[in-house]
């Protein structure tokens, strides 16, 4: 059985140093405690912008430009290597690595944001870097929109692992171009929760017959510092579960083998048999022999896409 941990902390509330800090102590405590696979939630380096959901449109735009700025301060940009002291975590501890993190595009325009996912091997490479396809309603006043090219399943240490991000898991499409890469686990970043989720976990787990980690970022009113910009405004509940994390690990075609964790911080941690994904697919296999190839057909397009061409 391969032992795996699901986050179930905050970060350090859109501060990058803190979180990353944060982030390194978590993968030593996962490894600690036997796991060789560790994911983080939706955007958690630094923190998921929920702002966005809770200033009105219009009215609230030049409080979320003084947010976005911070969080633009506060994010990662690969091309400087700023994922570095995870990458050596995970080296170091051996384990893999998939965290979300908000994207600072340094390499064309130094200024737009992705909600990126990353999957890190336990040799510390970064095998893929998943930028989110479609951000939902208000997250467009922060978010760019990803391409296809990283709309990928990669051979791991523990296994093929891919990755969708938040209600992307509602796109038929996008899962449909995971399953047909021969996927052992579906990692589910998110900032969802509840039943409603649980349930579009566990129809994944059935439709895919893949292992499904769902995890969303558990966050209380506490943990917002008091330096945040139009804090009393935005959070003024004291005491408010603003996220319950509800991190789960469903098994393939079946029900959830840990988990929902609701209202706890810490690691979720489960054993799972990678093995049984492909086993599980005799009964339904949506890419495989219930494809249909001959009346139905996906085309998904992998460039990456620029604005610009630099010769």
């Amino acid at each position: 059985m391969l032992q795996i941990a699901v986050v179930q902390q905050p970060p350090v509330y859109l501060d990058l140093k803190a979180s990353m800090a944060r982030a390194v102590e978590l993968v030593a405590e996962a490894a600690a405690r036997g796991a060789r696979l560790l994911v983080f939630p939706e955007a958690w380096l630094p923190g998921y912008p929920t702002f966005v959901w809770r200033l009105a449109p219009g009215a609230g735009m030049r409080k979320v430009d003084a947010l976005f700025a911070l969080t633009q301060a506060n994010s990662v940009d690969l091309g400087r290597g700023r994922l570095r002291p995870l990458q050596e975590a995970a080296r170091e501890h051996e384990i893999v690595v998939v965290v979300g993190y908000q994207e600072l595009d340094g390499a064309i325009s130094g200024s737009t944001l992705f909600n990126s996912c990353a999957i890190i091997d336990a040799d510390g490479r970064i095998l893929n870097n998943y930028r989110k396809l479609m951000p939902t309603n208000p997250e467009r006043m922060i978010w760019g929109f990803g391409d296809g090219s990283g709309l990928n399943v990669v051979e791991t240490a523990v296994g093929r692992i891919g990755a969708l991000i938040c209600w992307e898991s509602y796109m038929p499409l996008a899962r449909f171009a995971l399953y047909a890469q021969n996927l052992d686990i579906y990692v589910a970043p998110t900032w969802d929760s509840g039943d409603t989720w649980m349930a579009t976990m566990q129809h994944i787990a059935r439709e895919g017959g893949c292992w499904v980690i769902g995890c969303a970022t558990t966050l209380e009113e506490a943990d917002i510092p008091p330096s945040l910009p139009y804090r009393d405004e935005l959070f003024p509940t004291a005491g408010e579960w603003i996220n319950p994390g509800d991190a789960v690990v469903y098994e393939p075609f079946g029900g959830a083998v840990a988990g929902p964790m609701r209202k706890e911080k810490g690691l979720l941690v489960a054993g799972i048999d990678v093995s049984a994904a492909h086993a599980s697919r005799r009964k339904f296999d949506a890419s495989g022999h219930y494809a249909r190839p001959d009346v139905f057909q996906l085309s998904v397009d992998r460039q990456p896409r620029s604005a610009i061409s630099l010769n």
